[in-house]
This record gives structure tokens, sequence and C-alpha cells, in this order.
């Protein structure tokens, strides 16, 4: 497994890449320190402190890194899918063996050390992916290849929802991203594009009444929405003539729907619109049966599933999501102001970042952070200590080093001369973009609090391992193929 033509792989591996992992795990160690150092704390590395806790996870992470590095690659390839079912039977068995944390069942505790191993999931789900989408002839454009790939995706989502460890789930989604590089049709795209505007829309104005009616501007403007986007489709896949016919026809029918609501008593006009809606689904599956086209059936579909996902949308919100959960959505979409609620950790995450001004306040000076304003401070909302310590200008270095981070790696996925290292490659880039798109966005109010670290910041030493291990297993399948071509030539 380790030998001396193994090790001469060394000198291939990307030095930029290593050097901004380093950098940013010595900025990431800083930022712990400055988060949980109390005052009258002078020794940082007591193993007693979170920051000596902290270092001592950053030098297993470098035993962790060099072990894969001096690893034969194939070994990732052949072990894919017996790690793959291994770790999805550790997630099936995690509530049993987990105690409870915060509500969550997702961490086993080893002796003194605590262990999630929804995070190492990430890595394994990565390689079999990587693995199913390298097979021969496999096309993401086949039904059949489709739903087995997405299966490979959906089945940890399910386990670790189980778990009750909701904001992990989600970074699992971002797997699929890597599908539209392999040919897959940005249909899905644009579904769950649109899914995310009736989300937002329908729920930011739910509570809003149109005026002179008794519908809720929300519920009014998504279905209008969903009646255009298939109109936009059908336009697009279909003859438009028609499409331009059931255009007019619905303007007018909505225009007069309105003055009568207007000049009379006033009634819910939503009825209107999802009686267009209904003709047009109607229209579609006559028109599908009789020239026998599939394009039909999905826009159909299409303009179901959004009906159906606007009401859901709002049942799961009122009835389904726990009390903090709901907090958290409302408060994201400017419908709950109380800072009290799901928005305290927010609203001191950024008069943490605010107070920071253009250069900070210095290491270990931070003042909300000594004072513990911000809750979680040295976990999911450790960059708020990077914005308060460093101000404007180390924050956006931060985030430039993440940038040139993900550039760098979408350079080295696109360089791979296997379909096998290019899908690997595209779903560490996946994980790295959501987890620092998401986790800045929710301390600085722009996303959900959904409780997700930002790599190599964050203490623990699950996420610190989790994220070396979905690097270095990159960066050596890379180190690989660049001395295999050196070889060749």
């Amino acid at each position: 497994m380790f030998t001396l033509r193994e090790r001469a792989s060394g000198f291939y591996v990307d030095w930029l890449t290593l050097l901004i992992y380093l950098v940013l795990l010595g900025i990431g160690w800083m930022s712990v320190c400055g988060a949980s150092h109390e005052y009258g704390d002078t020794d940082f590395l007591a193993l007693s402190t979170r920051s000596g806790k902290q270092l001592m996870w950053i030098v297993f992470s470098f035993v962790l890194a060099f072990v894969l590095l001096m690893t034969d690659e194939k070994y990732f390839d052949m072990l894919a899918t017996i790690l793959y079912v291994g770790m999805m039977f550790l997630l099936l068995i995690t509530p049993l063996l987990a105690g409870n944390i915060k509500g969550s069942h997702s961490w086993i505790k080893m002796g003194s050390v605590s262990l999630q191993p929804a995070e190492f999931a990430k890595c394994v789900t990565a390689l079999a992916l990587a693995k199913v989408l390298s097979q021969f002839n496999f096309n993401l454009q086949h039904r059949e290849d489709l739903f087995k790939a997405a299966a490979v995706i959906l089945l940890p989502v399910a386990l670790i929802i189980l778990q009750r460890e909701t904001g992990t789930a989600l970074v699992y989604l971002a797997f699929f991203f890597v599908f539209y590089r392999e040919g897959m049709t940005g249909s899905v795209l644009f579904c769950a594009l649109a899914a995310i505007i009736y989300f937002v829309v329908g729920l930011r104005y739910a509570g809003d009444q149109l005026p002179y009616t008794t519908a809720h501007i929300g519920e009014y403007v998504v279905l209008i929405i969903i009646g255009l986007f298939t109109l936009l489709l059908m336009n697009s896949y279909l003859p438009r003539e028609r499409t331009r016919l059931f255009f007019i026809r619905g303007l007018v029918v909505t225009i007069i729907a309105y003055l009568i609501s207007r000049w009379s008593d006033g009634y819910d006009v939503s009825i209107v619109q999802l009686l267009l809606i209904l003709s047009l689904v109607v229209y579609l599956i006559w028109q599908g049966l009789g020239m026998r086209k599939r394009a039909y059936y999905y826009i159909a579909a299409f303009a179901i599933g959004s009906v159906a996902f606007l009401y859901a949308s709002d049942m799961a919100l009122h009835h389904i999501l726990a009390k903090h959960q709901r907090e958290r959505v409302e408060v994201l979409l400017g419908t709950n102001k109380n800072i009290n609620d799901g928005g305290y950790n927010v609203h001191q995450s950024k008069i943490a970042i605010g107070s920071g001004g253009l250069t900070g306040k210095g290491f270990m000076n931070g003042t909300q952070t000594k004072l513990k304003y911000v809750p979680e401070q040295d976990t999911d909302f450790i960059f708020c200590t990077v914005g308060e310590e460093q101000g404007f200008v180390g924050a956006t270095i931060v985030l430039g080093l993440f940038l040139g981070l993900i550039l760098r790696l979408i350079w080295l996925a696109e360089r791979q001369s296997t379909t096998f290292g290019r899908v690997y490659g595209y779903s560490v880039v996946s994980i790295f973009i959501f987890h620092v798109a998401i986790n800045v966005g929710m301390v600085i109010g722009l996303a959900p609090v959904i409780g997700i670290p930002l790599p190599f910041f964050s203490y623990g030493g699950s996420s610190l391992w989790g994220f070396t291990l979905l690097l270095f297993i990159f960066l050596r399948i890379d180190a690989s193929d660049r001395k295999r071509l050196h070889l060749s030539n």
C-alpha cells in the first residue's frame, strides 16, 4: 500500500491547493482561539481548552492527509461500493447508538471523543457517486441511470433526516449539481429554481391580503407564476400558436375576475387562477393522449406538482417543522421581526460583524465574542469572529481564499482524464460551495440558520477530518493522473 513508487506521486500534488488548505487551517485555528478564549486564559495549547483540542485535531488531519497521499488511488475506486454500503449501515444504526444532543441523534460517543458519521459520509457518497457515473455506457439522459445516481444521494439524506439533522442532510443535495456537468438536462434545475420562487413568494406574502378580494397575495401571485411557467414550457416544447391563445385568454380572464371582485363584495380570485391552471392541465393531457407525446404529460405534471408544492410548503411550515425551525424560516423571509425568537443568533452575529469595521478589533479583542453574545460562535457562527476581529478586510481575504480554493478545484476537476476523477472532483467542489455559501449566508442573514460548519474554521474534529478526507482523496487522484500523463509523455 505504501511503496517508494507511490511516494514519488507526492511531487505531482497540486501545491497551490495544499497551500490554501494550510492557510485556511491557520486562520481557522486563530478564529477558534478568538471565539472560545475567555478573559484571563493564557494557555491556548492546553487540551482542556477548545483551541487546544482544535489544534490536536489539526495535527491529526495532517497525519490523515499524509496517509491519503501515500495510498494507491486505485483503492478509492475499488472500495467505493463497500465503503458506501458500510457507511449507510452506520448511518442507519447511529440513532440507536447516539445520545440526544440538542434534539439530534447523530453523534456517537467513543470515550471522551464524539464523532458524527454524517460528516464522513459525504466523502463516501462522493466516491460512490463517482463510481456509479463512471460505469460503462452510463448516461444521465436515461431515466434508469438518473434514478440510480439519484438514489446514491437520497439514501444518506433519508438516513440523516432520521437522526434529526436536517441541515446536514440538505448538504447532500449539493451532489445534484454534479449531474449538470455530466450531461443531465436543465429541466430539473428549472424545477428547483421554480420551487424556490414558489416557497419564498408564497410564504413571504402569505399573510397579506389582496386589495378588494379575500385572496392572499402570496397564493395569488404564485398561482399566476405557475401559469406563466407552464405557458413558457409549452412555448418551448409545443406548437406556439396554442400557447399564445392560452396566454391572451388567461390575461383577459384574470383582469375581468379582479375587476368583478373590486366592484362586488369581493371573493377569492385565487380560485380563478386555479381553474386556469386546471384548463391547461386538461388540454395538455388531452393533447398527449391524441398525439402521444411525452412532453405534454411532463408539462402537465409540472403544473400539478407546482400547485401541490405551493400548498404543501405552507402546511410543512405551519404543521410539520419544529417551532425553532419555523422561526428561522420566518426570520429569513422577514415575517418574524422578534429578535428574541429565531432571529436572536443572526441579530447578534450581525452586531459582531458590524462592530469589526474595516480592519477589525484585532486578534483576541472581539468584545461580542468574548462576552458570549453570539450562540455557537466557535462552530456554526464562527465567521462572525472573523468579521469582528479581522474586520471587512479580513473577512474579504477569507472569502477570497475560499473562492480561490473552489476555482482551483474546478480547474483540477476539469483536467482529469477519467470520469471517476472528474465526478469526484466536482462532488468536492459542490460540497465546499454549499457549505461556504450557506454558512456565511446564515451568519449575515441571507440564508436560513440550518447549522452547518464552515470548512476548516468551525470547531470540531468530525467536520475538519471530513473536509480533509474530501480534499486529499481528490488531490491523490489528481496527483496519480498527472503522474500517468507525465510518464506516458
